[in-house]
């Protein structure tokens, strides 16, 4: 098999991309730490739950929205609970599930946190791009997204994170 390697137009892209993305990823971490003392991931767990009805969602289900491994997931629950804002209930129509849900403390702190993480990113990413490249920047990462999950042109069915099982497996 002969590797196929990046272009250099390819290679100057990915570099961007991952230099942009780690940038954009630790200031929305420090953002949130600062203003709301928690990371950018339990933040994201908050925000889904608040989005979802009755601000409930089965635990496979949330790890899917978040592009997360279960066992990532329930880590950060797992915290979230201890500090009030999450709590998990059995799932009533599978016994094998748990569901998370956003207590009202829980939205209380999103509500707070809110405002300052969505100016950080306006500030960090969308006030530097004009209405085509939103447009193209949705439409890129809407196209990436599908091929992991078996969709579009060129799909590979990767294996998704949601889907992964950590751990040993149960007798």
């Amino acid at each position: 098999m002969t590797t196929r390697w990046l272009t250099p137009e390819e290679q100057r892209a990915w570099r961007a991309y991952i230099a942009a993305a780690s940038l954009v990823e630790d200031a929305l971490d420090r953002q949130l730490q600062q203003e709301a003392g928690m990371p950018h991931l339990y933040y994201s767990i908050l925000a889904t739950l608040s989005e979802a009805p009755e601000r409930r969602l089965r635990m496979t289900d949330l790890a899917e929205r978040l592009k997360i491994t279960r066992s990532r997931l329930t880590y950060g629950v797992t915290r979230l609970e201890k500090d009030g804002l999450v709590r998990r209930e059995d799932c009533r129509w599978d016994r094998r599930g748990s569901v998370a849900a956003l207590t009202d403390e829980g939205y209380r702190v999103l509500e707070r946190a809110a405002p300052g993480h969505v100016e950080t990113v306006r500030s960090l990413l969308f006030d530097r791009l004009n209405p085509e490249q939103v447009r193209q920047l949705e439409e890129i990462f809407t196209a990436i997204g599908a091929g992991f999950q078996g969709e579009g042109p060129h799909a590979t069915a990767e294996d998704v994170p949601w889907r992964r099982r950590s751990g040993k497996p149960c007798p």
